[in-house]
């Protein structure tokens, strides 16, 4: 079933935790360290919506669920929009706009290279969401560019992992992992499964 703003709206309620955790902290609800609490929070919001993308297409063949398939678009969107909340708010708090301790951090820090080179995947992917950009690249070439989410996925627990390390607290890590292991596993199997009988 389809409703007219259906995509809109899926948008909206997917922007919905980054817009809590920038209301949480421009109204001081964020504790003693509200600038690490909202760039940390934009940060899990962000891999929660990418788990949230990836579990689409599972629903949609193991369920029959095909009507799913029209919130990936609106869902992707929502995941590129936190990742640039994070890493604006990184950029902002963080390191205070100074543009030549930005590129040293990301030079110096494996958890931000990675976390960045993810946001550019996921920009390369939200500025090639529209139809005609489908046509432009043509189909193959479109497919193969947003196939990318999944180097996103390993490079956003990767970047998660390494960023935990230095308080050798990973419970939330291994989850995630977890989460995206299976629905990245899911694929493989899925595929290795149409080779073998096609």
């Amino acid at each position: 079933m389809r409703w007219p703003g259906q995509a809109g709206l899926v948008w909206a309620v997917a922007m919905s935790p980054g817009i809590y955790w920038w209301w949480a902290a421009l109204t001081d609800q964020l504790g003693v360290n509200p600038a690490e609490a909202l760039i940390r929070g934009l940060g899990e919001s962000t891999l929660q919506l990418l788990c949230l993308v990836l579990l689409i297409t599972p629903l949609r063949v193991t369920m029959g669920w095909v009507s799913l398939a029209r919130w990936r678009r609106p869902l992707g969107l929502a995941v590129f929009a936190h990742a640039l909340l994070h890493a604006v708010a990184y950029a902002w708090l963080d390191q205070s706009w100074d543009l030549a301790a930005l590129m040293l951090d990301v030079w110096d820090r494996p958890f931000i290279t990675v976390g960045m080179v993810a946001t550019l995947l996921l920009l390369a992917m939200a500025l090639t969401s529209w139809n005609g950009a489908i046509r432009a690249l043509g189909a193959r070439r479109w497919q193969a560019l947003h196939r990318s989410v999944y180097a996103v996925a390993v490079l956003a627990v990767l970047h998660f992992y390494w960023m935990r390390m230095g308080k050798n607290h990973f419970g939330e890590v291994w989850f995630y992992g977890l989460v995206l292991a299976t629905l990245l596993g899911w694929r493989a199997w899925r595929w290795l499964r149409q080779r073998r009988f096609s």
